[in-house]
């Protein structure tokens, strides 16, 4: 008898133990969130990626009950932002605006202080963006078609612009060489000011730039836009071509915002800042200022976020990988 007590107790406060570890991802997932949320935003104020968090983030805050702070954390290609987010609790409340350079810092670096993919667990996409390749308004050329009929009959002469190496827009840079089969030198500078001085200089005959920064100099006449990177025409630019229409029918460069968690964050909490995110971005006043940004409003379910990420560190690895660019 006694035996069969100590059994029978043995089990009682093991059953009652695994209740406990599974009641509190639950508990905490039934009462998520009773504080303000942060979003750890790896640029600076005032740009693309920071004005989509903050849009994002007032609405959602809406739906959360609770505030939703921006915390920007520019600097090393988002590397100080990522590894906080990574090694903060797990519990939602400290959440991370991802990019094009999380995926793009798989292939670029030799090591990383996080695993870009094991480390992280996408919640959702929240817009997606265009690039365009520019020249200046006096400039031989007036197509896309010609500037690659150009650098295919002068190889090595042309010179293409972009801000730093690893960046989005230098990498967008080195896969157009690639898609349309030319030799040409992409040249990297330390900032958009610098590439659009060295353009109006001659230093540089295109550059390749996020739309929204140029987009004035477009519409006011001092850059002449030969193509945007996206898979359709931008609204703010009906009458450009996109690259595939302009002759590369290989060439599609995006870039992109989302939201992600450290891995490890309960399910239910993933699913919830999930829910919110998608109806921030299917809200219509939410969505004209995301136009108004010139980002393509873009939510996406969880798998379909992890997907995405998966792929673009596949694809901007292999373009690393093609050009030949040295992991830093």
């Amino acid at each position: 008898m006694h035996i069969r007590r100590f059994f029978l107790s043995r089990l009682a406060a093991l059953a009652a133990a695994t209740v406990c570890v599974v009641a509190g991802p639950i508990a905490h997932a039934q009462s998520y969130p009773n504080k303000p949320l942060r979003i750890v935003v790896p640029f600076g104020a005032g740009g693309v990626a920071d004005l989509t968090a903050r849009t994002v983030a007032q609405k959602m805050s809406e739906g959360l009950g609770q505030a939703v702070v921006i915390d920007n954390r520019p600097g090393a290609g988002g590397i100080v932002a990522a590894e906080m987010v990574a090694k903060s609790e797990p519990d939602g409340y400290t959440v991370l605006l991802m990019s094009n350079a999380n995926a793009v810092s798989a292939g670029l670096f030799k090591s990383l202080p996080f695993d870009p993919v094991k480390d992280f667990t996408p919640v959702s996409l929240m817009g997606t963006f265009d690039l365009a390749i520019v020249t200046q308004t006096e400039s031989r050329f007036q197509t896309l078609a010609e500037l690659v009929t150009w650098a295919k009959a002068n190889p090595g002469k042309l010179n293409i612009g972009s801000i730093n190496i690893g960046s989005t827009q230098h990498l967008t840079a080195e896969l157009f060489k690639s898609a349309a089969g030319i030799d040409a030198q992409v040249v990297p500078f330390n900032g958009t000011p610098a590439v659009m001085t060295a353009l109006r200089g001659g230093q540089i005959d295109v550059a390749v730039e996020v739309l929204s920064p140029v987009l004035p100099q477009i519409k006011g006449g001092a850059l002449r836009a030969l193509a945007v990177t996206g898979t359709k025409r931008n609204m703010a630019l009906p009458q450009v071509p996109t690259a595939k229409e302009g002759g590369v029918p290989n060439f599609v460069s995006t870039s992109w915002n989302g939201l992600g968690v450290p891995a490890k964050t309960p399910q239910a909490v993933v699913d919830r800042l999930n829910k919110e995110v998608n109806a921030a971005v299917q809200n219509p006043a939410v969505r004209q200022k995301l136009l108004d940004l010139n980002v393509e409003p873009h939510a996406s379910t969880v798998a379909q976020a992890h997907d995405w990420l998966q792929n673009e560190i596949k694809r901007w690895s292999d373009v690393i990988q093609r050009a030949g660019i040295q992991k830093q």
